[in-house]
């Protein structure tokens, strides 16, 4: 693959360790897509039952544009995350599940890109490396990331320049909830929502045929990308063991037409490529009341830092101003940062290696009064080295475990619920030029209760969770404690046939990061320097949420609004402003986060529908300036069709300007993008279904740029994407 990046080529060990594991995942790539193809193709199309939407289409991202057939609104999969097995609408919060063909079309080389265009769901873009998901205009710590209910213990809570450890392509099915569902994983933590991915790494049955799998390739035109997956399980008896691999090739992507930073027309981004490999094997037993399995995961990655300024070395701070050696601000007009690497020849480059072990278990009836016990285990092992000019400049570490035991309750007067237990440990380090936060051990323990109670046509939902957290300071020796509760109730009322409105009240408490408390340094990937603050207190959050559905007739819709009201918001405030650096100090001051997102669509005949989708949230202080990065506002309208095995659709999606802007933020245009998707699925004559799809994003070539980004300006979003590829399943 061609990559404009030098510093893609350098470390040869890290590259000779992806070497090796390389073409064996192209043989099984090769095995999983053509051994399954000596039964045949026969053209028999797919029935021409439509394919459950998952959300308003995507916004403009590399990953946008899934088709969405003629379905209700509501995605009636079962969310698993909600620990009772309730379906999206049957809770009293929104949930987006994207799961199926629909995920296979979304799926990107990031987390947030995956997601993004969702329900009020936007990404963090940082390059094409690292993008977490934003829920409501939060992020970070304020959203958190599960595979299969148990923390991921990645680095990227801690930067947006850092990835997240998981591979959408292996995801089997992704699910985003708030409310009192959300909240038994996190408490405050779980402000924005939480993210559960959902993967076959341990299997939980024995394969009927012995084997069953799927297998997927792929390639896009944005960024010379090529892509390919599979999955496999195989079991006799009462064992049953998993593999699955994935490997990503992509070079510097394509912005818009236009761009033309320091005065020099650039048509790609310097620093926006991506290499990942992942592979993972697991081993099940599997017997008549449950299963115990144990799977380890290995992901390697490679990618650039876009936008990394070499001229703020040795910048430091006189008690709340910058310094960066003389105080003449005049002549350093070389400093724009919607550029490259200004000069300096080369991009950062970040070398991840995460190694992960997961234990999941069930029993079910173990015991009267106890329906099933459920055990979730994860120990990760988190290393990323940051690489400039061939040598380490920065080494992140961070070594975790979390283990969850929970019980589903038989029902007692009516209500039926779920009570568990967490610990988690977390050892966070960071050596070398850019270690802005000092080395960390991290302690929380949890306990938390879920309950449900159905009448005629009313659920209700109620959540409880206690935790309490321990972070020392391994250098200062500062050590800080805080505990909270938080606490949920939701209701759903069917108040007549097809229609329901739901109702939430959640009241959290967030209590702060190791880096909220104790960073301190430069942090040049995001041109900041960053100083954490001690004496921090718990954030607690009321939160409201609102919805209207409509699930039957020609006309369906889902509309939320929502107020979130936090006491003791944390954030990095800026101070000061130096040539693009800015002195961010974490601080406290109350806030609010008022919202609205919703879809209407109308059926205009049997294959024909049209949607309008939209969200927009508005954050600030109570002294009624803006929080940063907010997400502007955006709307779209989309066209589908289906028919027997085609599903495709057209869809314009506009983001309005962002005008509401903190100090030192600039504010961001809005843009509008057309993407066009189509897939056509057929079955061999053994059944075997085959999807062939190519969705264009991004058709118009426009030049856009995301204000939820820390480097917006230095990459932009992908321009014109073409992507081609094919999925079995067998």
């Amino acid at each position: 693959m061609r990559v404009t990046t030098k510093q893609y080529h350098q470390d040869a060990k890290a590259q000779g360790e992806r070497t090796k594991l390389r073409p064996l995942l192209q043989q099984l790539l090769l095995a999983g897509v053509l051994g399954p193809a000596t039964g045949g193709l026969a053209m028999a199309a797919e029935p021409a039952d439509p394919v459950p939407s998952a959300g308003p289409a995507a916004a403009a991202n590399a990953g946008a544009g899934a088709p969405r057939s003629d379905a209700p609104v509501l995605n009636e999969v079962t969310v698993k995350a909600s620990g009772l097995g309730l379906t999206s609408a049957d809770m009293s919060t929104p949930a987006t599940v994207l799961e199926g063909d629909v995920l296979t079309l979304r799926q990107a080389a990031t987390l947030g890109e995956t997601l993004d265009g969702e329900p009020g769901i936007h990404a963090s873009h940082f390059g094409a490396g690292a993008s977490r998901p934003i829920i409501r205009g939060m992020d970070g710590p304020r959203v958190q990331i599960l595979s299969d209910g148990s923390e991921l213990h990645d680095a990227s809570t801690i930067s947006p320049d850092h990835a997240v450890a998981s591979e959408p392509m292996l995801a089997t099915q992704i699910e985003v909830l708030r409310g009192p569902s959300a909240l038994i994983y996190g408490g405050g933590g779980a402000m924005g929502g939480v993210v559960n991915i959902l993967d076959d790494k341990i299997p939980t049955s024995i394969p009927r045929n012995g084997i069953t799998g799927s297998a997927q390739l792929r390639g896009s035109t944005g960024a010379g990308e090529t892509a390919g997956a599979f999955s496999l399980t195989g079991g006799a008896g009462q064992l049953a063991i998993h593999a699955e691999g994935m490997a990503r090739d992509a070079g510097d992507y394509r912005v818009g037409s236009g761009w033309a930073p320091n005065g020099q027309s650039q048509g790609r981004v310097a620093g926006s490529f991506n290499r990942t490999d992942t592979g993972s094997l697991g081993l099940s037993w599997i017997g008549t009341q449950g299963y115990l399995g144990l799977a380890y995961t290995r992901q390697t990655a490679r990618y650039g830092l876009p936008g990394h300024n070499h001229s703020f070395e040795g910048c430091h701070t006189h008690g709340d101003h910058l310094h960066c050696g003389g105080h003449d601000h005049g002549d350093e007009d070389g400093h724009d940062h919607g550029g490259d690497d200004h000069d300096h020849g080369s991009v950062p480059v970040v070398d991840l290696t995460s190694e992960r072990w997961d234990l999941r278990g069930e029993w079910r009836n173990p015991t009267a009064g106890i329906a099933a016990l459920r055990v979730r285990g994860g120990w990760t092992d988190y290393r990323h080295d940051e690489i400039e000019g061939g040598q380490v400049s920065t080494t992140f570490k961070n070594r975790a475990h979390d283990l969850r035991v929970e019980a589903d309750l038989e029902p007692i007067a009516g209500w039926r619920g779920v009570i568990g237990l967490q610990t988690v440990q977390r050892k966070f380090s960071a050596e070398g030029e850019e270690a802005y936060v000092q080395p960390t051990e991290t302690r929380r323990n949890s306990i938390y209760l879920l309950e449900e109670y159905r009448w005629q046509d009313w659920r209700w939902q109620a959540a409880l969770r206690h935790e309490r957290q321990t972070v020392d300071a391994q250098q200062s020796g500062i050590s800080r404690s805080h505990s909270g509760t938080s606490f949920s109730l939701g209701s759903v009322w069917k108040f007549t046939p097809g229609y329901s409105l739901s109702a939430s009240l959640t009241q959290g408490n967030r209590l702060p990061t190791a880096e909220e408390l104790y960073a301190n340094g430069l942090h040049m990937a995001t041109s900041t320097y960053e100083r954490g603050n001690a004496d921090l207190k718990r954030e607690r959050s009321q939160a409201l949420d609102i919805g209207l559905r409509k699930t039957a007739g020609d006309t369906t819709f889902s509309v939320n609004a929502f107020h979130h009201r936090v006491k003791g918001y944390i954030y990095g405030a800026t101070l000061d402003e130096h040539d693009g650096l800015q002195l961010l100090q974490y601080t406290q001051a109350d806030a609010r986060f008022t919202g609205v997102e919703g879809q209407v669509r109308q059926k205009l005949s049997r294959q024909w529908g049209v949607t309008l989708f939209g969200d927009a949230v508005r954050a600030r202080l109570e002294d009624g300036s803006a929080l940063p990065r907010i997400p502007a506002a955006r709307v779209g309208l989309r066209v589908d069709t289906f028919y027997k095995g085609w599903d495709a659709q057209a869809e314009w999606v506009q983001v309005l300007r962002q005008n509401r802007v903190t100090a030192y933020e600039t504010e961001t245009d809005g843009y509008g993008m057309l993407n066009v998707s189509a897939s056509y699925t057929l079955r061999t004559s053994g059944g075997m279904p085959w999807q062939f799809f190519i969705k264009g994003n991004n058709l118009t070539n426009r030049l856009a740029f995301a204000h939820t980004s820390f480097i917006k300006n230095a990459a932009p979003l992908m321009g014109r994407n073409i992507t081609v590829g094919v999925k079995v399943s067998f």
